[in-house]
């Protein structure tokens, strides 16, 4: 097998050579490109090419979209459990082999910038080539720091390599390229712009760079550098918190932005989200948020719904953080024109845009298949750009609010927990009451200075903060469970959902038990019991994920990968 695949790509590689000798040299190709401004622009373009950014995976404008959240305890599909959440991932899921050729490509792409850019030193001024060079390293490390969180020790290289070197190519430490990161992230910082002008493509800039050295430090547990690069990042001025949390998620560039990548229905570039969309509103309902996150949301008196007389299991959006209902739609609520009402007696709801009634698909009492936990995301289902399925909200890698919370973890985990701290945690938590963080009567300020407590109140603020969003290929809450070693507790958990509605009649809505039957209990670190409900058969088990900590810590290497190289020695476990 390994010779015939070798053969194969030898073939491959010499039928591109023949093709390429047949290329008039006025046209592009390796030889003779990157010789002025307007060819090395045109390739730095490429490497923020959305393949590269994107935290799912499979093709753009599918109908079926296999978000990286799916990987977390944030996340529900009915009774269906991907690869990962199942544990049956292996070297040759998609999704790994996906993350590893895209990683790579960008990479390769990244170091040929760098390698040659030299042909255009008198077309350029040092400036500028400086910048290029910046954003090119900006994107390499980027990738390799995706690659060795995901993966462990890589293949590591910084140059252009011919077929017989990536053969033999075996896997580096993963501290060695960690130093490479850094000096590349430094390099970036140093010569990259604080911002460009509104009609330039987007690439990253000096803030950019910097919080992406504060995440990757952070997922390394360098907590000192994690510090200081955020507090650059902070300290440049340039970014702030957007004043409505709900609202963000329908714009499109914000000071709160500090890198994304832009989609475009008009060019093509988005993503279908029939799956996330309720189903009287023209999609699925086909994943839901899992109770597990809903129940994580604080209670507006900073309690934990398990501790604060103000939680009310039959009306479970009452009283809590106002990022619940701005993630989740609540009960009652208008969504998209329709009001969304799960209850399986309501077999009919109101449509605000026909000015009439309709049948309600999203109540199991009146469509079997409606959303299984009685649930639907709310965020990024933004009505303005919402059309036929058709989403193109910002591809958004770092904002302001996880610099703010990187720099406070960082701090905790220091010991160095002053009020430097407790400003940056509740400038985040203010916001989402529509208040200034100094107006601690308003919302339920953390005040702790204990290093154990304010670690448990950083982590549920995480939570609640960036639900359904990603960095680099995974979901910030999946990257945060696998970094504070709390995946192999977490998301060894059972995932539970409604009754069928003839047992939900009769054992939770009759009984006048609707929503939840009783209120969960809630553990030290912010997870959810649903057992006592689930012995007393009010709710259905729907399925039951799997992480084992001897392997899924990390990633397999692509099995094909492993084949035909003899170098590469496979993570433990595969």
């Amino acid at each position: 097998m390994k010779k015939i695949i070798i053969t194969v790509i030898v073939a491959s590689l010499l039928l591109g050579c023949k093709e390429m000798d047949l290329n008039p040299l006025s046209e592009g190709s390796t030889g003779n490109w990157y010789s002025d401004d307007t060819e090395l622009s045109l390739s730095l373009n490429k490497l923020y090419d959305l393949n590269y950014w994107e935290n799912w995976y499979g093709p753009y404008n599918t109908g079926w979209l296999y978000w990286h959240e799916a990987w977390s305890d944030d996340w529900m599909q009915r009774t269906f459990l991907g690869l990962m959440a199942a544990g049956t991932i292996n070297g040759e899921t998609d999704a790994v082999v996906r993350i590893w050729q895209t990683a790579y490509k960008c990479i390769a792409n990244a170091n040929s910038i760098i390698e040659n850019i030299d042909r255009a030193t008198e077309k350029i001024s040092q400036d500028n080539m400086n910048r290029y060079l910046g954003d090119a390293m900006f994107v390499r490390a980027a990738q390799y720091g995706k690659l060795i969180f995901l993966f462990g020790d890589v293949p590591f290289f910084t140059e252009t390599l011919d077929i017989d070197q990536a053969f033999s190519l075996g896997r580096t430490n993963k501290g060695q390229i960690l130093e490479q990161i850094y000096a590349d992230l430094d390099f970036a910082i140093s010569h990259l712009p604080t911002s460009y002008s509104s009609n330039e493509f987007t690439h990253a800039t000096k803030g950019a760079a910097m919080a992406m050295k504060a995440r990757i430090a952070l997922y390394m547990g360098d907590y000192s550098i994690a510090r200081d690069a955020a507090k650059a990042c902070i300290d440049l001025g340039v970014y702030s918190l957007y004043p409505d949390y709900g609202d963000f998620f329908g714009q499109k560039n914000t000071s709160e932005t500090v890198f994304a990548i832009p989609r475009s229905v008009e060019l093509g570039k988005y993503i279908n989200i029939e799956q996330i969309v309720c189903r009287n509103c023209g999609g699925y309902s086909t994943v839901q948020p899992s109770w597990d996150l809903f129940c994580s949301f604080l209670c507006t008196d900073g309690l934990p719904i398990d501790e604060s007389p103000l939680f009310n299991p039959h009306e479970p959006f009452k009283n809590r953080d106002p990022r619940c209902a701005q993630t989740i739609v609540e009960f009652g609520s208008v969504h998209l024109g329709v009001r969304y009402e799960p209850h399986p007696d309501s077999l009919k709801t109101f449509n605000y845009k026909t000015n009439a009634y309709m049948i309600n698909n999203d109540s199991k009492g009146a469509a079997l298949y409606a959303s299984f936990n009685g649930l639907v995301w709310k965020k990024w289902i933004n009505k303005e750009w919402y059309t036929g399925n058709r989403g193109d909200m910002p591809n958004i890698v770092i904002r302001y609010a996880d610099v703010l919370l990187m720099y406070a973890e960082a701090k905790i985990e220091l010991g160095e927990i002053d009020s430097s701290v407790l400003d940056a945690i509740n400038k985040v938590r203010a916001r989402a009451y529509g208040v200034v963080y100094t107006q601690t009567n308003d919302y339920p300020a953390v005040t702790t200075t204990d290093q154990s407590s304010l670690r448990k109140s950083l982590r549920i603020e995480r939570r609640m903060e960036f639900a359904f969003e990603g960095g680099l290929e995974t979901s910030l809450r999946y990257a945060d469970l696998v970094r504070w070693r709390l995946a192999e507790k977490v998301l060894n958990k059972k995932i539970y959902g409604l009754l069928d509605v003839a047992d939900l009649r009769e054992k939770v809505v009759n009984p006048g038990l609707w929503f939840f039957p009783e209120t969960p209990s809630i553990d030290e670190d912010g997870v959810a019991d649903f057992e006592s409900m689930y012995n007393k058969g009010l709710i259905k088990l729907n399925a039951i994920r799997v992480f084992e900590p001897s392997k899924h810590y990390l990633l397999p290497i692509p099995t094909k990968e492993i084949l035909i190289n003899d170098n590469l020695i496979q993570n433990s476990g595969y």
